[in-house]
């Protein structure tokens, strides 16, 4: 039996959800994202609410969050008070966006402790098997974190030379 649309966009919204989590963001932030991004049209908070299952007060504030990310953008609608909201649907935009983000205080205090420990394991280092196996696990999330860092780099240097320039650039690597 064919699973229904309503399923489907219900398992996607769930699936960014995870996503979101995987980035460092609420598991809320990505089911909004899914539910908009799906939606032909604007939706209002209540319709979100509906939509995902979530509190309004917690709707309201990954909303806030998303648009201060770019990644949702707040209209009007003609004669009604209500404020409704859409995905950015420009994935250049909603990477550079999220990558953007990557700047956020709260990871950057992540970072900085994973490069503090490693320091800390360096002036203090006991030469063993355990001691070893944490290092070189710390050391692979550095290496994550030094990656994230220099893709961010690279998309804002990107920016900076306008979308129709690297199109252009990237067509004649093809």
């Amino acid at each position: 039996m064919p699973q229904s649309l309503a399923k489907i966009k219900k398992d996607f919204s769930q699936g960014l959800s995870h996503i979101s989590r995987f980035w460092g963001f609420p598991k809320g932030m990505g089911a909004i994202f899914g539910v908009l991004y799906l939606s032909p049209t604007a939706l209002s908070l209540d319709e979100i609410v509906q939509e995902t299952g979530l509190t309004k007060g917690a709707v309201s504030t990954e909303i806030r969050a998303l648009a201060r990310m770019g990644l949702v953008h707040r209209c009007t609608k003609l004669g009604d008070r209500k404020d409704y909201y859409e995905a950015e649907a420009d994935f250049y935009a909603a990477i550079r966006s999220i990558l953007k983000e990557r700047q956020n205080s709260e990871f950057e205090r992540a970072v900085r402790s994973v490069k503090e420990t490693l320091g800390t394991m360096e002036e203090n280092w006991v030469e063993n098997e355990e001691w070893n196996f944490v290092y070189e696990r710390i050391q692979a999330l550095q290496n994550f974190f030094d990656a994230i860092d220099s893709l961010t780099k690279a998309v804002v240097r990107l920016e900076s030379l306008g979308l129709s320039n690297v199109t252009k650039i990237l067509g004649v690597l093809k």
